[in-house]
């Protein structure tokens, strides 16, 4: 079983939660080392978690795909 991994990605993720939190509260979001630091993080947690077989490269990359094309029709962000 993935327990160890599972565990540690789920903690990643709630870190960069924490910080993109941080960073709306005290307007600190742009060039943040931390934020930065964070999202690496979890980057990280993400390959590994394609390393181990458990989410395929090829899917995830369709699955952001589709969620690019959502916050294009529904959202006010920026897609380049």
């Amino acid at each position: 079983m993935n327990t160890e991994l599972f565990v540690v990605t789920m903690e990643e993720c709630a870190e960069l939660i924490q910080e993109c939190s941080k960073a709306i509260r005290f307007d600190s979001h742009l060039d943040s080392d931390r934020l930065a630091q964070e999202v690496g993080d979890v980057v990280c947690m993400i390959e590994l978690l394609q390393q181990h077989g458990i989410v395929d490269s090829t899917r995830i990359a369709a699955y952001a795909e589709q969620k690019r094309k959502k916050l294009q029709k529904w959202s006010n962000i920026e897609i380049h």
